[in-house]
Parts: structure tokens; C-alpha cells; sequence
């Protein structure tokens, strides 16, 4: 079992914020990040136990299209793997079926691969650019250290 994680990457973080930033209105229904404890019993040795998975909620009507998205994100190169609708896709490898369980028909999952879990670029380049996400304001006001780890933000 993958280590379970307190908080999720800032490339993973950035994904949603990036797709809500682009589609205010989009449905957020099956956004993850952190694992459950059904996922945990379900898949223990999941990427979202270490912060490096995104699950990005399918909403073509109010702008996030997954399929298109799938497409598009086998061009970044800081994919591990990509599922959606049935179908998986690794670097270098074609479309395949996808055998687990869940299989991903309302969201698409995004694997990030190891040394890119601080990378926050723009991972919709194709829909318009970071001009739109970097008018995006935090929900916290002020930020302060935590005691136990100076360098980590807490809500104030």
C-alpha cells in the first residue's frame, strides 16, 4: 500500500483550479484529490494516496469536456496515465480497455508522474491560457506556518 498523504500536490490542486478558473459553472460532483477509505480498501496503491492523482468531474455543457481532455492531455508530458469512460492510456502506448472496477464513466482520472507534483503550468493550454486562472483568488485571507512544519500554509 502507497503511503497515504495529508495533502494533495500543488499540480493537482492546480488542475481543478485551472478547470473551475476556465468553467465557473462546471459540475464538481466527482472532483477528487485524496482517497476514502472505500478507495483505499478498493486501491491501495493509488496515486491519489500520494497527492499525484486528479479526478476532474465530466461537464460538457458547462465547458469541461473529459474526452477532449483525455485527448489533449496525452501531449503533456507530466501524464503517468489517463483514465476515462472505459479506456486507459499510458505514454507511448495505445488506447486500452480499462479493467478495474470503477470505470471512470463521470470523471476523468490524471495520473502525475513522479517529480512533477510541484509543476503548476497551465494544463489546459488549448482552452485559452492562464490569463483567466491567475485572476483566481484564494479562499484563505491570510496564511500562516504550522508549528510542526514552518514551510506548510494553515488557514488562519
Amino acid at each position: 500500500m502507497k503511503p497515504v498523504t495529508a495533502k494533495a500536490t500543488p499540480a493537482a490542486i492546480a488542475m481543478l483550479r485551472q478547470a473551475t478558473a476556465l468553467a465557473p459553472k462546471r459540475s464538481k460532483v466527482s472532483d477528487g484529490l485524496l482517497p476514502s477509505a472505500a478507495h483505499l480498501n478498493q486501491n491501495p496503491d493509488s496515486d491519489h494516496n500520494t497527492g499525484m492523482a486528479v479526478d476532474l468531474t465530466h461537464d460538457p455543457k458547462n465547458g469541461i469536456d473529459c474526452g477532449v481532455i483525455f485527448k489533449n492531455l496525452k501531449q503533456d508530458l507530466r501524464v503517468k496515465y489517463l483514465i476515462f469512460q472505459g479506456v486507459i492510456w499510458f505514454p507511448g502506448k495505445d488506447d486500452r480497455v480499462y479493467t478495474g472496477s470503477n470505470k471512470h464513466m463521470k470523471h476523468l482520472h490524471v495520473s502525475i508522474k513522479d517529480g512533477h507534483g510541484w509543476d503548476t503550468y497551465d494544463w489546459f493550454p488549448w482552452m485559452g491560457g492562464p490569463k483567466k486562472w491567475n485572476k483566481v483568488k484564494s479562499k484563505f485571507s491570510k496564511v500562516k506556518a504550522i508549528k510542526q512544519d514552518p514551510a506548510s500554509p494553515k488557514e488562519d
